[in-house]
């Protein structure tokens, strides 16, 4: 044996034969999953991966991430250690042992769950889902074979310990119990000084960012939670995203995500002066009318307004390339969507839109809000939320009755408050059970898709033997894991994500259908649209064509069929429509009416740190922590990426990606963005 490895070896026998002993097995048992864990998600990904030497250093990285994080979940079990003074502590140390191990297994496990489904170590989605257990574990029952996965966790977690037992180090630690002659108050102490470092660490990077970002005087536990939020700033980052996340630790991403989901953007992004100022610059430019220093303006129809009935169903997870229409393979040959391709000949057809973000909030807020993803949280999630300028706000005054309609509890990603505090009223799983309402299929996250349709049905005949127009969003639920849906719906051999987008397909087709039989039907206009695509992970910084979504108004008699070519952005949902309805209002959205002759197309696209404006020329603008601007020129074809050099960037471009998404972030932040009614 190597004399470097035989004294590595010799100085882990004497941290074993120590009363501290348990707590070394079992930091070395998480390094030693962690590295396992690692080295597995680099083999599943070496189609996506060219080994290099960056390679080699994402492995090192990650494997001194490994160490620390060990390092942090074996200090719990050395505190408590110090204080066993004889034989007994096997009553109790060994018990808590085999469950610090069972936790770290199931943990390594829930990794491997995570990655499969987003291609990426723990981030703001886990700490998201989190707080929603509820939905989240009937999620997971209905999605993996839990008994078995209890039984690999419990395997392995057993397996390690009679590992060490056989090696003989479980003896070593029994021994080093009783014969340890170190002082019991030693460790205690040593360990609280370095936990300390930790705290006093985030304070005093806590206190100069609040010194810069705040005049009011901050409290010890501010300034503590203020510097925790750059746990991020020090996770590794490289050219391909996948070694990005092999270079990563699962636990210390999750508690990062924890601390940073809402970003200071002058602390985080590169910064303009007045960018606000700016952004009404753009705005106003596009002929709006504008009396106010923000980027309030006077939106005048050229005619008059037609108060058509507006109901849209937002898809869940609702990739363009699933539907056939898009003549994308594999999905294209399978022809899961005849509904929606024959929807896409009969209506307003917005041939390239753009998802602004990756989870169903940031449709959502694009949907309602009509602006640019700013980075962290959702504005759906955010303090603040309230009272917004939003599609339900406008129609409302104009004297329409708005309804949020979701087949879910509400109460998920705040969706029940946002709506409800923004001009919608809720009609969710657990308001229409309240109300004696049945189902015909539930899963995890609630009634099928046919049943939230049937629901809107039911609420416009209710507006309009009232007499009054009505908005509807709709969100489905379907086409999302555990892909279960009512059966004899579609063809059995369907199974998840194919059968998921063909129920949904099936269950607008069949609600349309419904609604042709109404006496509301020729004056409503239905939006069809997505909230985000399935996926958008992949080897480079933002794959830019898994963005693309369908985006469909579909009003017979009342709106021409025709194909809209140029790009545009899902935020750009709104202004459109309200264009198309000749509707005059007072707007604060950042969105355009992409109908008008003097539309500049441009697409905003998001990945919750990363902020990207996209344009028709295939000029990419990244904005990312730590202040970082990267250009690229994208394949709008392929979706591929040419990296642009700093001397060679436009700088152009670069201002306008900071006056759009700079400019919106600091409207949000200081009531830019409210209802001009309020």
């Amino acid at each position: 044996m190597p004399p470097v490895a035989l004294t590595m070896q010799n100085f882990l026998l004497k941290k074993i034969r120590s009363r501290q002993g348990g707590a070394w097995l079992l930091a070395l048992t998480y390094i030693i999953l962690g590295s396992v864990l690692r080295l597995g998600f680099l083999a599943v990904s070496a189609t996506e991966v060219t080994w290099s030497w960056t390679t080699a250093v994402a492995l090192l990285i990650g494997f001194i991430y490994d160490i620390a994080m060990a390092a942090f979940f074996a200090v719990p079990f050395a505190f408590i250690s110090s204080f066993c003074k004889s034989e007994r502590f096997r009553l109790f140390l060994i018990p808590l042992w085999c469950f610090g191990v069972f936790l770290f297994t199931f943990w390594k496990i829930s990794e491997i769950l995570f990655w499969e489904e987003f291609a990426v170590r723990f981030n703001f989605i886990a700490v998201d889902y989190l707080v929603y257990t509820s939905e989240v574990l009937k999620n997971i029952r209905e999605s993996y074979n839990m008994p078995l996965i209890f039984a690999a966790v419990f395997s392995l977690a057993a397996g390690f310990y009679f590992l060490w037992r056989k090696c003989g180090y479980t003896k070593l630690w029994s021994e080093g119990v009783v014969e340890d002659s170190t002082p019991r108050w030693w460790t205690p102490l040593v360990l609280t000084l370095s936990v300390l470092i930790i705290p006093s660490y985030s304070y005093f990077v806590g206190e100069h960012d609040l010194k810069v970002t705040s005049t009011a005087h901050s409290s010890f536990g501010e300034c503590v939670v203020a510097g925790l939020r750059h746990m991020g700033d020090i996770q590794p980052h490289f050219a391909n995203s996948y070694e990005t996340e092999i270079a990563k630790n699962g636990e210390y991403s999750f508690l990062a995500a924890f601390w940073a989901n809402q970003l200071d953007w002058r602390r985080f992004y590169p910064s303009r002066e007045n960018a606000p100022a700016a952004l009404r610059e753009i705005l106003t430019s596009e002929g709006n009318e504008s009396k106010k220093a923000d980027i309030t303006r006077e939106i005048k129809a050229s005619g008059s307004a037609q108060k058509y009935n507006v109901i849209q169903i937002t898809m869940e997870s609702y990739s363009a390339e699933f539907l056939s229409c898009y003549g994308i393979d594999p999905y294209a040959s399978q022809k899961l969507t005849p509904n929606l391709d024959r929807i896409s000949r009969e209506s307003l057809w917005f041939r390239h839109c753009y998802a602004g973000g990756t989870r169903t909030v940031r449709g959502m807020e694009a949907l309602t809000l009509s602006i640019p993803p700013i980075p962290g949280q959702s504005v759906l999630r955010r303090r603040g939320c309230e009272n917004l300028t939003t599609l339900g706000s406008v129609l409302n005054h104009q004297g329409y009755d708005s309804a949020f309609i979701y087949g879910g509890d509400g109460f998920f990603d705040n969706m029940n408050y946002f709506f409800a505090t923004n001009g919608y009223r809720v009609v969710d799983l657990p308001l229409q059970l309240a109300a004696g309402k049945k189902t015909t299929f539930e899963n995890a996250w609630g009634a099928c898709d046919e049943d939230a349709l049937n629901w809107s049905l039911d609420e416009a005949d209710k507006s309009f033997a009232a007499g009054k127009p009505f908005h509807h969003f709709i969100m489905t639920t379907s086409n999302h894991r555990p892909y279960t849906w009512p059966s004899g719906k579609i063809d059995p051999k369907l199974k998840n994500r194919e059968g998921g987008v063909a129920y949904t397909d099936f269950a607008i087709g069949a609600f349309l259908k419904a609604a042709e039989s109404k006496p509301w039907f020729k004056n409503t206009i239905f939006v069809i649209v997505a909230d985000h695509c399935a996926s958008v992970a992949g080897k480079q910084e933002l794959e830019i064509r898994k963005y693309e979504i369908p985006l469909f108004i579909w009003a017979p008699g009342l709106i021409k069929p025709q194909v809209f070519e140029p790009m545009m952005s899902q935020i750009d949902t709104v202004p459109t429509l309200l264009g198309l309805m000749n509707i005059s209002y007072t707007s604060r959205f950042v969105g355009a009416d992409v109908m008008k002759p003097d539309y500049q197309p441009r697409a905003f696209i998001s990945n919750y740190q990363k902020v990207a404006v996209l344009r028709p020329n295939g000029l990419l603008t990244v904005l990312k922590p730590v202040r970082q601007v990267k250009q690229y020129w994208a394949d709008l074809g392929t979706g591929s990426l040419k990296v642009i050099e700093k001397d060679k960037m436009n700088s152009e471009a670069t201002d306008e990606a900071l006056r759009y998404y700079q400019g919106t972030d600091e409207l949000f932040n200081h009531g830019g963005l409210l209802n001009p009614a309020h």
